[in-house]
């Protein structure tokens, strides 16, 4: 009972020592400009988008060798094979087109957060 009693003690000191530490971080806050959050939402909205037509491009490939690995088959076995990565190659190719719209529908509408912000905020 007693190293339980100083850990907490020593946990609490640790916290009342180090709470000072961690308030000027928090108060450093960014300076509020008009509509900066939706300028960020649709930035960072447009760089994963970005990223996900990438990945869209690779699997896209992925499928076109795939489709010339079973033309190109010589035997049943090989065929079999090339059919089979064929039907993986789309599935995986379907996920990433879901994945995609998603994303596009994530940036119009963050582009129109944006245009609803700037068109409340009073022009100077």
């Amino acid at each position: 009972m007693k190293n339980s009693a100083r850990i907490g003690a020593l946990a609490a000191g640790l916290a009342l020592s180090l709470g000072p530490l961690t308030a000027p971080a928090q108060a450093d806050a960014p300076t509020k400009e008009p509509c900066a959050t939706q300028t960020t939402q649709v930035a960072r909205a447009e760089a994963q988008l970005a990223k996900v037509n990438a990945v869209f491009a690779k699997k896209q490939a992925k499928v076109k060798k795939a489709k010339k690995a079973v033309v190109q088959a010589d035997t049943r076995a090989e065929k079999r094979q090339a059919v089979k990565k064929l039907k993986v190659a789309k599935a995986s190719r379907t996920k990433v087109v879901k994945i995609k719209k998603a994303q596009v529908q994530r940036v119009a509408h963050a582009k129109a957060r944006l245009a609803k912000c700037l068109a409340s905020q009073p022009t100077t």
